[in-house]
């Protein structure tokens, strides 16, 4: 088993509690997703995770994360031609804002944004029941 997944938070405990089964492979990607400061895609998943647990193939990685995205456990994050990438599902509501020249993605905190939404969304006589918005910018 891999000795990282000891130290840290209980990631098998967070796979149990959404249904799913726990496998060595599910938990070294947890551990890695939950772990990282950017928003990883498929193939940078699959580079660090090999890391911690060299038996995880590419098509695992795929698979987990769908599995994953299902469970509630992550976000997935299409960005037009780019491959997707991933952050676990977060705490507090927050949009992202993607450099078109660079494709580095940054979250934007706050909740101005879903307040706006939430407004219009009500205003047309409608309640938001999830959101994701990602802005495409270019740096002035």
């Amino acid at each position: 088993m891999v000795s990282a997944l000891k130290n840290g938070p209980d990631y098998r405990q967070m796979l149990r509690e959404a249904g799913l089964r726990v496998t060595p492979q599910r938990a070294s990607i947890v551990t890695i997703l939950s772990e990282t400061d950017d928003h990883p895609s498929v193939e940078d998943l699959y580079e660090k995770t090999r890391t911690l647990d060299d038996t995880v193939s590419v098509a695992t990685v795929y698979r987990t994360m769908s599995v994953l995205e299902n469970a509630g456990l992550v976000r997935k994050l299409v960005m037009d031609d780019a491959p997707a990438r991933y952050e676990m599902m977060p705490q507090t509501d927050h949009d992202h804002l993607v450099d078109v020249e660079s494709g580095d993605l940054v979250e934007i905190p706050g909740t101005e944004i879903s307040e706006l939404m939430g407004r219009v969304a009500s205003e047309l006589g409608y309640r938001i029941v999830s959101h994701h918005t990602v802005i495409r910018a270019r740096k002035v």
